[in-house]
């Protein structure tokens, strides 16, 4: 008894030395074992050339294509005035803008009409005349005759009467028709300066009109955009486009290059001709003198360039993941600005890693975790969060 009593406490001692021994050297052994992976996790995109249409856009104002200060070519009392023919008004093609008082050039169409028929019977008189003097001249024909007995001149004479009869009947006849002035074209009102019963004289302003059949817009090119233009420029489609509440978008065509840098900006110009702004023959929104539009034109198609997020390209430099998933900086040619990306020409090869997903600090030949491409998928990475 007195043996158990000192014996089982030294075995208890003993069995608890032996267990601390064994779950130390396990622990130790897990450590020794396991290995943390400190590479950067970064995510990669194989770059691809491709052939990039370039569209440029820009901004200007829709004016008219053309505006007419006018006038009246007779003078009058105007004894009529289109109700159309105020600020604001739209007229038709050749409609009735005003009219004068037509008594007196009614009675120059007759009194023209008289002389015309006065000239041609003195012709026709004449023509008798030298008729019969030829007659005479062939029954002697030894004597000599001169012109004035042949009645030469007075016919010249008479003939010459008829045509100024003639023009002056014509002037006449559209001196009455001029006493209905009429748009040249499908017009804006601008502004109107006459009213019922008030006398015009002959080339007074009596108004301004715009042309609606055509609308143009001068928009600025900037010099590293010309580069880029197509090269056949006239009639080339572009779009015009109108923001606010309602999108107003119209087709267009490119009309003519002005000829001609800014001083200032160093850009050039193009016209832009819209057909109908004011919708006269479509359901289409009317697009009015004064908006400011934006103005899209395909430009030239770039043949196997790339094409990559700005925030891929910082200083020109692009940091791809070689064969030993290591980092590499590539010095990038790029070309153009398109939004939110770049166009590179120079500086990638097909099928590079470009990474997508930088380490705070990237240096070159930086080991990194390359994600595989299940990983990257936005459905699996919502799939893991949940």
């Amino acid at each position: 008894m007195v043996s158990m009593k000192y014996t089982l406490p030294v075995v208890v001692i003993i069995l608890s030395v032996i267990s601390f021994n064994i779950i130390t050297a396990s622990e130790q052994e897990t450590i020794e074992y396991v290995q943390i992976d400190s590479r950067p996790i970064v995510n990669v995109e194989e770059a691809l050339p491709t052939d990039h249409q370039v569209i440029i856009k820009s901004y200007g104002e829709v004016t008219p294509l053309e505006s007419t200060l006018l006038s009246s070519e007779v003078s009058g009392k105007i004894i009529y005035w289109n109700p159309k023919f105020v600020a604001g008004g739209l007229v038709k093609n050749s409609e009735i803008l005003f009219s004068i008082e037509k008594d007196n050039y009614e009675a120059g169409v007759i009194e023209s009409e008289a002389k015309l028929l006065k000239a041609q019977a003195t012709l026709a008189e004449e023509l008798a005349n030298a008729k019969v003097a030829e007659q005479e001249a062939n029954r002697s024909p030894h004597l000599k005759h001169s012109d004035l007995y042949l009645r030469k001149p007075q016919l010249l004479s008479a003939r010459a009467d008829v045509k100024s009869a003639k023009a002056l009947l014509r002037r006449a006849r559209k001196e009455l028709k001029n006493c209905d002035v009429k748009s040249p074209y499908a017009a804006l009102v601008i502004s109107k300066k006459i009213g019922l019963g008030q006398y015009v004289s002959a080339g007074d302003e009596v108004g301004v009109l715009n042309n609606i059949e055509f609308a143009e817009v001068l928009i600025p090119i900037a010099g590293f955009e010309s580069n880029f233009l197509p090269e056949h420029l006239e009639s080339h489609n572009a779009v015009v486009t109108r923001k606010g509440e309602q999108l107003n978008q119209r087709s267009a065509t490119i009309s003519r290059g002005i000829g001609l840098v800014d001083s200032e900006t160093r850009m050039s110009s193009l016209a832009v001709l819209i057909s109908d702004p004011y919708s006269l023959h479509s359901t289409l929104q009317p697009l009015k003198f004064g908006s400011y539009v934006e103005v899209r034109l395909k430009g030239k198609i770039l043949k196997q360039v790339y094409r990559l997020p700005q925030r891929l390209i910082n200083n020109s430099v692009v940091w791809v993941v070689d064969e030993n998933n290591e980092l590499v900086s590539k010095k990038v040619n790029v070309i153009k600005e398109d939004g939110e990306f770049f166009i590179i020409k120079n500086g990638l090869n097909q099928k590079d890693k470009v990474v997508v997903t930088l380490p705070d600090y990237p240096r070159e030949n930086m080991e990194v975790k390359v994600l595989s491409t299940e990983l990257i998928s936005p459905q699996l990475l919502v799939n893991k969060a949940k």
